[in-house]
């Protein structure tokens, strides 16, 4: 009788193990899952990451020293990496700024044809940066637009599309789409009644601003701001179409490589602007409590 009692009552083997029919068969499906999506990593992105480290340690065709000490030890480099460091600041900071005006616009007024205005301020994302660069030229090219329409009104050319004010335009331009969605979002999700609240304590429209919209955006603001930081360094297509001799990162890895063969120093300079962009990616992580791209 109490034989039978502890088999009704304890569906265990001795040591408290489940029978074997009984144990839970997601860890083995987990397993099977993640096989492929490991193999992907190591593949694509382990392997050739860990060869550019490795190619970086290697002597610079030039110089003939480690690539790493000379690309920290030209000014040229350094240069090229400091003005793509500033370029990708500002157009971090100037699409974070325009899409939460936008943004915040379009989540809280009744905007007749909302549906059609965020299709619109998303096109840009069909074009690649090619194309980008091109309309940039139309519009600020020698032959562009404003070209024409200053020759006609004082005799001189207004042309900026071959500058690193052209290639900021190029890049704000595919730059606040991605952020305008994001923040739209994020503007919905606003608790309402921290606003009345603050409004019946007698806080104006700008302390309200400061005080509770902001904060209350400030993980998807930092997000989306690491976003467009890491889109901005690594963009090569809209840079190569507005002129090679802009200094930019993307473009001087491109010239050691195909003009001077110097691989090493390309792997090097590579190496560096990933670790700068991982790294700005991990801080916006961090101080915004979010996983940076989750939103987008």
């Amino acid at each position: 009788m109490s034989l039978s009692w502890q088999s009704a009552a304890s569906p265990t083997r001795e040591g408290g193990r489940p029978p074997r029919r009984m144990r839970n068969p997601l860890p083995r499906a987990v397993l099977f899952a993640f096989v492929p999506a490991l193999t992907v990593f190591v593949a694509f992105w382990l392997i050739p990451f860990g060869w550019l480290v490795v190619l970086g340690t290697m002597p610079d065709s030039s110089s003939q020293q480690n690539a790493y000490w000379t690309v920290l030890a030209n000014p040229r480099y350094l240069e090229s990496l400091g003005i793509t460091l500033l370029l990708s600041a500002a157009v971090s900071v100037a699409a974070v700024a325009v899409s939460a005006v936008v943004a915040c616009f379009l989540a809280r007024h009744a905007v007749p044809g909302k549906g059609l205005l965020l299709a619109l301020l998303t096109f840009p994302l069909a074009f690649p940066g090619v194309v980008v660069g091109f309309l940039i030229i139309m519009l600020g090219g020698r032959q562009g637009l404003f070209s024409q329409l200053g020759a006609a009104l004082t005799g001189d050319r207004w042309t900026f599309a071959y500058s690193l004010g052209g290639l900021f335009l190029g890049y704000l331009y595919f730059s606040i789409p991605r952020v305008v969605m994001t923040l739209v979002a994020a503007c919905e999700k606003l608790d309402r009644s921290l606003e009345e609240a603050a409004r019946s304590l007698g806080a104006g429209n700008w302390r309200i601003v400061r005080d509770v919209i902001v904060p209350g955006l400030a993980p998807a603001l930092l997000s989306s701001c690491a976003i467009c930081f890491a889109t901005s360094m690594g963009a090569f297509g809209t840079a190569f179409t507005l002129g090679t001799e802009l200094t930019v990162l993307p473009l001087t890895i491109y010239g050691e490589f195909t003009n001077y063969a110097n691989f090493a120093t390309a792997a090097a300079l590579s190496v560096i602007m990933g670790l700068v962009t991982w790294g700005a990616l991990l801080l916006a992580r961090r101080f915004s409590g979010t996983t940076v791209g989750s939103t987008l």
